[in-house]
């Protein structure tokens, strides 16, 4: 007699604790496919602001324009504009209080960009853990399954009195799902972790250019007029 091998089949007719081991992965599953999908459009668009962000710091256009478009602009800024924004900002509160130092004029402003920097990285690598835990716990949640489903398997076959191929075969198939779904599960969490990983570090080592090249800037108008505001400092091509 044919017996239906098909996974719906053998998960309906599974023991309880795999088919909940099943549920579970399922379940794991679409929440890294959903993490996995947020997480590459977050980072194509953080990507695409940086880009426009950099074209027009680069432009010609003076800080304290670029100051002033980032403080409208707050809630649609990238990464880059935000971290250039904390340090004007802070550079600008040290001018207020007749601060002259260029020293300390330029470790405050570099002081609030990393701070800047340290919180945006924070948020570009969030949910990331969760894809490194489903990544690596997922094959042994499944191995778990398989593992109960052929001691369930077994047990069942202890009864009979003649045990064949086509009687092990079933029970040995639907525990064997479990280790399936867990790999499904698995892999592209995986893959997702490795991928975002690389774009993070890719994203993070430009702006810690970013941060360089500004306090570059900084430090060229310091050096050259102490008591001139650099808001009014005007970047272009040539000054990289």
């Amino acid at each position: 007699m044919n017996q239906d091998l098909s996974i719906i089949n053998l998960l309906l007719h599974a023991s309880f604790v795999v088919q909940l081991v099943v549920l579970l992965l399922v379940i794991v599953s679409i929440a890294s496919w959903a993490a996995i999908i947020r997480k590459y459009f977050a980072l194509r668009r953080m990507r695409a602001l940086n880009d426009d962000f950099e074209r027009e710091f680069w432009s010609g256009t003076s800080l304290n324009e670029l100051f002033a478009s980032a403080a409208q602009n707050a809630k649609f800024a990238g990464p880059m504009e935000r971290i250039f924004a904390s340090g004007m900002r802070e550079y600008q509160k040290l001018r207020e209080r007749h601060v002259s130092d260029p020293a300390t004029l330029l470790d405050g402003a570099r002081r609030a960009m990393r701070a800047s920097f340290q919180r945006e990285l924070d948020a570009a690598e969030q949910n990331l853990s969760f894809l490194a835990t489903v990544g690596s716990v997922s094959p042994y949640v499944g191995l778990f399954g398989t593992v109960w489903g052929i001691m369930h398997a077994f047990t069942g076959l202890a009864a009979l009195a003649q045990v064949t191929l086509a009687t092990v075969a079933p029970g040995i198939a639907e525990a064997l799902v479990a280790t399936a779904i867990g790999l499904f599960a698995a892999i592209p969490a995986v893959v997702g972790y490795n991928r975002f990983a690389r774009e993070i570090d890719k994203i993070a080592i430009a702006l810690e250019t970013y941060i360089e090249e500004f306090s570059n800037i900084l430090q060229r108008n310091l050096s050259a007029n102490p008591g001139a505001a650099a808001a009014a400092t005007t970047v272009a091509p040539a000054n990289r």
